[in-house]
């Protein structure tokens, strides 16, 4: 696996096996930083990396790199499978308890806390990407008020 910015590749490989869904933390035990791929093949593309690869800019390594929107795929597809078989033991439960109303109201429990989880992931992720858009714009801002401030020196 490499974990250059232009791999297209989503499965992660690590020296501890496949990361599925959204990695929290290295084999390595470093936290997981997102960041924005400049690559020419995906550019402005979002991915997870190990804090530790990124400050030592390590190359083709076996630290955590995952795509966020196939982790993010990943995470749906796990809680999806996860709400099936909670639903099919709701549906089996319904014999033994024998009520359809109780039946429901467990399962629309269970949906409801799934339906958090990725409500939950979700957000986290979009919270992260609007404080690197604030920092673009201050950083674009400082910029302009450079170039006016030598423009009016000049």
């Amino acid at each position: 696996m490499t974990n250059i910015s232009g791999a297209s590749s989503g499965s992660s490989t690590t020296r501890r096996g496949r990361v599925v869904g959204v990695p929290m933390v290295c084999w390595c035990g470093a936290e997981i930083v997102g960041k924005i791929s400049k690559s020419d093949p995906n550019p402005y593309r979002r991915y997870f990396r190990c804090a530790f690869a990124v400050s030592n800019k390590l190359m083709d390594d076996n630290h955590v790199f995952k795509w966020v929107d196939e982790a993010l795929l990943n995470e749906v597809d796990r809680l999806s499978s996860e709400a099936k078989r909670l639903e099919q033991m709701v549906r089996e439960s319904e014999i033994v308890f024998d009520g359809a109303e109780y039946a429901k109201m467990v399962f629309d429990k269970v949906l409801m806390k799934v339906e958090e989880e990725v409500f939950q992931k979700v957000e986290s992720v979009v919270s992260e990407s609007q404080r690197y858009m604030k920092k673009l714009m201050i950083v674009g801002i400082v910029v302009c008020m450079i170039v006016v401030g030598l423009g009016n020196f000049i």
